[in-house]
Order: structure tokens, then C-alpha cells, then sequence
């Protein structure tokens, strides 16, 4: 999801359920001034939601921004019939962690089985070598 799609889905949706786990930060105050406006522009979301779902977007953002590392082992191959290699760079163990830590806090919580968290969109990784 994009900070524009985000906005969308701010004028349409109400929140996603929370996890029981809190975290309180002290923010800059620039960063409390927007947080502010934003929460005067969309009064049905809390300063609360509003963080929240801001953090969801970046941290998607940042995965997304991880760098693919090809590895040696050929996984498949594109629609033009190159080899794809696995990834060995940051994104595979980030997705394995936000796993594992999704299936602890959806336990502590009592919910449902936890949802897949999907790897970040890209572009296909090609052949080593041909970025």
C-alpha cells in the first residue's frame, strides 16, 4: 500500500484490529504538528490509528526497499525463460521474522491463525548480473 493509498483508505475504511501490544514514543515535534493536522483533516481516525497505519505503510516501504542479493541457486525462471536466483539478501529472513512474530503476537492475543504476511512487491529478479 502506498501513503496515497493510505489517505484513500482513510476517507473509506475504518481500522484494522490491533494487536494487545503497546508501544509509546515521544515524537519530534514537527512530526506531532503533522500527526496534528492529519487527525483535524480525517476526525473519524484517532492520533492512534493514524500512527499505526502510517507505520504499517513505512514498514512496508522498507521491505519493499531491501535489496534483492541473487544467490546461487536458481529458483525458477521469467516469462522470457531467464533463471531466477533465491534471494539471500535481507528480505527473506525479514519475512521469516515478521512470520514467526505475527504467530507469537496473534497467540498472545487468542486470535484466529494468523495471515500470511506477503513479501514485498518488486521487480523480477533477472539472470546475476543483469539489473
Amino acid at each position: 500500500m502506498s501513503f496515497k493509498e493510505l489517505l484513500e483508505s482513510w476517507r473509506e475504511r475504518a481500522a484494522a484490529p490491533r494487536a494487545a501490544q503497546t508501544y509509546a514514543v515521544r515524537l519530534p515535534v514537527d512530526d506531532a504538528a503533522r500527526l496534528a493536522a492529519l487527525a483535524d483533516m480525517f476526525p473519524g481516525r484517532t492520533p492512534d490509528q493514524l500512527i499505526s497505519e502510517l507505520l504499517g505503510v513505512a514498514l512496508s516501504e522498507v521491505a519493499a526497499a531491501m535489496p534483492y542479493v541473487a544467490g546461487k541457486r536458481v529458483i525458477s525462471t521469467d516469462e522470457q525463460g531467464d533463471p531466477l536466483y533465491e534471494d539471500v539478501g535481507p528480505t527473506p529472513r525479514f519475512m521469516e521474522l515478521a512470520r514467526a512474530h505475527r504467530r507469537q503476537l496473534a497467540a498472545a492475543a487468542g486470535t484466529a491463525a494468523p495471515r500470511r504476511t506477503r513479501a514485498p512487491r518488486r521487480k523480477s529478479p533477472r539472470a546475476r548480473g543483469r539489473r
